[in-house]
């Protein structure tokens, strides 16, 4: 499957924005986006030029902020875009409602991984069960109700181990619950558009009048 392997951090400088691509670091004094002059902010770096924005250019920066935030090609994310015009409400919040529903998504959601990128790899590689049966693909869609768990396997990691010892710093999103001891998940409800607080500054609706143009 076609994926992205450049660098991360090219991708939060080209949006001018972190995208928390690459886990504990992005939160850390180490991410380039910190420097003014690494992440080229207008205003702050006098090396940086400043160009007027064109209401294309601003919606389609907006997409691909989202779009790379959830880690997924131009072809995939389009394919869901469009499901979620043909459901019952406002086709931006419907947007953002599948993407959370997301395997790899509500995988680091659960802090079984600590990027989204880690979560793929750890479900691409048969880690995730979902009601006990082995899903090894990311875009699968995550139903009310269902439970996510780790293969015997996963378990014993420590990089797991070291991911999951973070629910006791962060504690996780409200429509997830997550046993700790268990190593399990589960997918308590589908989240309202308010309760997504990490996409407080992404505005869905452009997206929506970008692929409506």
């Amino acid at each position: 499957m076609a994926r992205y392997t450049g660098p991360k951090c090219r991708l939060c400088r080209a949006e001018r924005a972190k995208l928390f691509l690459k886990g504990q670091r992005c939160t850390s004094a180490h991410c380039p986006m910190n420097n003014p002059s690494e992440c080229g902010t207008p205003g702050k770096d006098p090396r940086a030029r400043s160009r007027k924005a064109t209401d294309y250019g601003t919606m389609l920066r907006e997409k691909q902020k989202l779009k790379r935030l959830y880690g997924m090609l131009e072809k995939q994310f389009y394919l869901t875009f469009q499901d979620a015009s043909r459901m019952a409400g406002k086709t931006g919040e419907n947007l953002i409602r599948l993407l959370e529903r997301r395997l790899d998504n509500v995988v680091f959601r659960l802090h079984f991984a600590s990027s989204r990128a880690q979560a793929s790899q750890l479900v691409n590689h048969g880690h995730i069960f979902v009601n006990g049966k082995r899903v090894d693909i990311p875009s699968y869609r995550v139903k009310v109700g269902d439970e996510i768990s780790l293969s015997p396997k996963a378990q014993k990691m420590t990089l797991i181990k070291d991911n999951i010892s973070e629910f006791s710093k962060n504690g996780t999103v409200p429509w997830l619950s997550l046993d700790i001891d268990a190593e399990k998940g589960k997918f308590n409800a589908v989240p309202l558009r308010s309760e997504v607080k990490e996409l407080e500054n992404i505005n869905e609706q452009l997206v929506v009048e970008l692929y409506s143009r």
